[in-house]
């Protein structure tokens, strides 16, 4: 396209001509961002009313750009040495080099590429002619973060460690809150976001800090600092959590929100001395990252059916059940956003509430204040609700009072901790709660586990073994090709890239009510279950398998005890 056409070109016009928006949405947003001092395109991902890759893939069609990644492209020595020195310069204009096709040409990468100073700066930097290709800004800062994210960082650091004495606990302000620390803590939660981790571990070794983030469910080692930045990067993370810094010998629980890419992040985070010192690990979350659509959850088309037909009960229980980590929260927040709707009054109790949800009434347990879960379940059913969403059933108490509530006529959606669906009835019974009033009030259970997706642009076939074939209950005399990790840029050298939930969904029925109310064994539930038509957690994991989306290694950690 012309230089002078782009010149005449808006971003407004660029997507609503492409259908991302539509003229009145445009009209609102450009009154709304007169006062904000933002572009219109970081205003509008603000505000949530499109996302960064709607706006890059509206760029790409409307100016006939193409649209890439830029960490999949390698810069050569000449072109690292070049933007070294200038990459604050990246950074400014969110623009990434990704390579020089002939002498004289350069291919930018941009987030915009409607801007003309970005392009004439770099283009007199370069000292080539620049040709615009699209990208977003968290796949951009991505590719500066791996080339030229931490030299001068690492510098700064050096030089703090080294003028402190690898023993020295006492801080002072402005140790706490010297650039170095400031950067770092930044830059770490920044990196972790852009490489989709969960968490982040600050663990103090004997004579070093080293740094693991949790992707996809696996930890891998980031980075290693000085033992002597320790007290300071605890201390700077206490600080923006809320925590005290003085105290060093107690656990201690905080919370940081911080926007990453014009995104706001939730982060809890937990403080545990250890020998070595104060070990600090964050856990990620987008505000929107726990309300998926329902198409995200990884339901298959059966499973979905009858996920929507539990949910359409007017009364009755929900449960979700399964380890820390394996997506309960997400799938009940998706759950709640689908119900949530004018009509009804929905109330949560959690512990802690993991994030808003507009229109929904959210209660956080307080035992300080004497508000658990069940004082808490006792005061919300004086509030007329339809829904009731508690965090989870820890006691005979919750599950008595969620039971009561479930047969008077609300629908309580809750977790439990349990291996199995048929498990979640008799820990139920366990707990204390009589048989016929969990067979009169329980709609349906469902498990499930968190298991990692293979990148598909590395994965490598192989040919199943017996064994392997007979764990899969296929035919062991017919081919089956599965697949293995590799490794590239896409996944970050992993082999895998998300996850997906794995699930096994026990629908109520009037045999599965009998079993229940006469107190049958977890055994003799799911040998019912499966009979009516269920699949368990390892037939959902083999299925994933055969169709070459994960690995057998991943199978297994689903489900070792079947």
């Amino acid at each position: 396209m012309a230089e002078y056409n782009r010149k005449k070109m808006r971003l407004g016009d660029v997507l609503v001509n492409s259908g991302v928006l539509t003229n009145t949405q445009l009209a609102s947003a450009l009154e709304e961002q007169k006062g904000s001092g933002k572009k219109l395109g970081e205003f509008l991902v603000d505000r949530g009313i499109v996302n960064e890759d709607s706006i890059a893939q509206a760029l790409s069609q409307q100016m006939g750009l193409e649209l890439v990644r830029p960490q999949d492209y390698s810069l050569t020595d000449e072109m690292k040495a070049i933007w070294e020195d200038n990459a604050s310069l990246l950074k400014k204009y969110v623009v990434f080099p990704i390579e020089e096709p002939m002498p004289g040409i350069l291919r930018l990468a941009m987030s915009d590429p409607l801007d003309m100073y970005a392009m004439d700066d770099i283009s007199i930097v370069s000292n080539c002619r620049v040709e615009a290709v699209v990208s977003t800004t968290r796949d951009i800062m991505l590719a500066i973060e791996k080339y030229f994210g931490s030299n001068d960082l690492d510098e700064a650091l050096e030089e703090y460690a080294n003028d402190r004495l690898p023993e020295e606990e006492d801080l002072r302000a402005e140790d706490i809150n010297s650039s170095p620390i400031v950067m770092l803590v930044t830059d770490m939660i920044n990196s972790a976001v852009r490489q989709r981790a969960s968490d982040i571990h600050i663990e103090p070794l004997e004579k070093k800090v080293r740094v693991r983030y949790r992707i996809d469910g696996a930890l891998y080692n980031k980075k290693t600092y000085p033992k002597g930045t320790l007290a300071a990067i605890v201390a700077r993370i206490k600080i923006i959590g809320g925590m005290d810094i003085a105290e060093k010998r107690k656990p201690q629980d905080g919370r940081i929100t911080q926007v990453v890419d014009r995104m706001e992040y939730d982060i809890r985070v937990s403080v545990l001395p250890t020998v070595y010192g104060e070990k600090v690990v964050m856990r990620l979350t987008s505000k929107t990252g726990l309300t998926k659509e329902k198409s995200q959850l990884g339901l298959k088309p059966d499973e979905m059916v009858m996920f929507d037909r539990i949910l359409r009960h007017p009364h009755g229980i929900l449960l979700v059940t399964g380890p820390t980590g394996s997506g309960k929260s997400t799938t009940l927040y998706t759950a709640l956003s689908e119900l949530n709707t004018e009509f009804v009054n929905i109330i949560t109790v959690e512990d802690p509430v993991e994030a808003n949800i507009d229109g929904i009434n959210q209660v956080q347990t307080n035992v300080k204040a004497e508000l658990t879960f069940a004082s808490a379940l006792r005061s919300i059913l004086r509030q007329d609700p339809d829904i009731i969403m508690i965090g989870e059933i820890r006691d005979y108490e919750t599950a008595s009072i969620a039971v009561q509530a479930s047969i008077t006529g609300h629908l309580v959606v809750s977790t439990l901790h349990t291996n199995s669906s048929a498990a979640t009835i008799t820990r139920l019974l366990d707990m204390g709660v009589e048989s016929f009033l969990i067979a009169d009030s329980v709609v349906g259970v469902l498990a499930q586990r968190l298991i990692r997706k293979l990148c598909p642009h590395c994965k490598k076939p192989r040919e199943a073994t017996k064994d392997e074939k007979e764990l899969l209950r296929v035919p062991v005399d017919e081919p089956l090709t599965i697949y293995e990790p590799g490794g590239c840029s896409m996944c970050n050298d992993t082999g895998f890239f998300g996850r997906t939930g794995v699930y096994e969904i026990m629908e109520m029925s009037p045999n599965l009510k009998h079993l229940i109310t006469i107190k049958s064994n977890t055994e003799t539930l799911k040998a019912a279950a499966l009979e009516e038509g269920m699949h368990t957690l390892r037939m959902s994991a083999a299925q994933y398998v055969i169709e070459g989306t994960t690995t057998i290694r991943e199978l297994l950690k689903v489900s070792m005890e079947e």
